[in-house]
């Protein structure tokens, strides 16, 4: 896989929202988070600036979800109910993009993705920590020939 990809097309399951995007840093920004909405999502998201996630189609099949604080704004398609993209709380100027509708990749394609501390966010807890991840989530394949 190549990490280094600067930009990508990427679609909902059944293709009604569709979008292109410009990544900041490739796919080297791959992140899961353990808030309560996260960890029943389990997506793998990469990072855009907001400016840079253009809709090509279907922005009016996109639905929005907001919790607690209302600040993070979750789109999926009200279609098939795939979530695309995010406004972060973290960092309202940055969308987290659900690596799984972006052409070509596939969340089992990371070896390993870090895992942010969103039981405990930042604007919250201000002990919460923030050097770096809580843990990891691998995937290892069973046969490794496969």
């Amino acid at each position: 896989m190549n990490l280094d990809i600067e930009e990508a097309d990427g679609a909902c399951h059944c293709g009604s929202v569709r979008f292109h995007v410009r990544l900041m840093d490739g796919l080297r920004t791959a992140r899961r988070c353990d808030c309560s909405f996260c960890r029943m999502r389990g997506a793998v998201a990469v990072s855009a600036k907001v400016g840079d996630l253009n809709m090509l189609a279907g922005e009016d099949k996109l639905s929005t979800y907001q919790f607690n604080t209302r600040t993070a704004k979750h789109y999926f398609c009200s279609v098939c109910g795939i979530y695309t993209h995010h406004r972060r709380r973290s960092n309202p100027e940055e969308y987290g993009v659900n690596a799984a509708c972006l052409e070509g990749i596939s969340p089992f394609d990371f070896d390993e993705v870090p895992v942010s501390d969103g039981v405990h966010h930042p604007s919250d807890d201000e002990s919460a920590s923030k050097d770096g991840p809580v843990g990891y989530l691998r995937f290892v394949r069973a046969d490794p020939g496969a």
